[in-house]
């Protein structure tokens, strides 16, 4: 009973955050979008100053999604926040740190050569950090899927002496470490390309770069919110 009322303690708290962060996330796009359409009326310091408060902002996100981390890793897998398509999009609970240098890329048509060929590095860089993170996880999941885990499971369901509680305690207990180690190492990495990208770019074409990232996650979270609308508006049709 307490340990489902934590969580939605936690799920409240996270949720309550990010009702906020994601409005002053399109209070920014509003921002990078104005700057674009007037860049002739900007300097680069100001640009510098746009550029460093939305990387704060997105900072703010990970600082307070590692605090969820440490309270309930469990939930940061499966964050009910999120529809079910914004959560198909998700790699290690949250995007791919190679969309990152895809959207520089994709989003910016003057690099030079030798910024593409400092992102073409970078992407080769980052895609080999992914697969080791996702070689980490896959070893998770099999210890989990182990004969002596299952077992634990299995005596779960009924009364448990003293020490199978603690037994089973016990591989929960480092099952959570050890994917709070994956989940933070996921969310540096992610940090990690984005800054990388932003080192590569010049201040207006960050600025292009950080509004493509914005407006692609508004626009897969507006079509997430859209379809679980829809879904809702089927199934009521379907009671009469």
């Amino acid at each position: 009973m307490g340990g489902r009322h934590e969580m939605s303690n936690n799920s409240n708290s996270f949720e309550s955050f990010l009702e906020g962060w994601q409005v002053r996330q399109e209070h920014y796009l509003d921002e990078l979008l104005t700057v674009l359409e007037n860049c002739h009326e900007f300097r680069d310091d100001d640009l510098r100053d746009l550029i460093a408060r939305v990387l704060t902002h997105y900072q703010d996100y990970y600082e307070e999604k590692s605090k969820l981390v440490n309270r309930d890793v469990f939930l940061a897998f499966s964050p009910t926040w999120f529809s079910h398509f914004e959560r198909s999009f998700f790699w290690i609970a949250g995007f791919k740190p190679g969309l990152a240098i895809r959207l520089g890329m994709n989003s910016v048509d003057d690099l030079s050569e030798d910024q593409i060929r400092k992102m073409e590095l970078l992407k080769a860089v980052i895609k080999m950090e992914e697969k080791t993170l996702m070689e980490k996880l896959a070893k998770i999941q099999e210890s989990v899927a182990a004969p002596p885990v299952v077992e634990l499971a299995r005596r779960a369901g009924r009364k448990l002496m003293n020490g199978e509680a603690q037994e089973v305690d016990s591989v929960i207990e480092m099952l959570r470490m050890a994917m709070e180690a994956v989940l933070h190492t996921a969310d540096m990495l992610r940090t990690t390309a984005t800054e990388s990208v932003v080192k590569i770019l010049n201040p207006i074409q960050n600025v292009k770069f950080l509004a493509a990232a914005t407006q692609l996650q508004l626009r897969i979270r507006m079509l997430g919110m859209q379809r679980e609308a829809e879904q809702r508006a089927n199934n009521r049709g379907g009671e009469f």
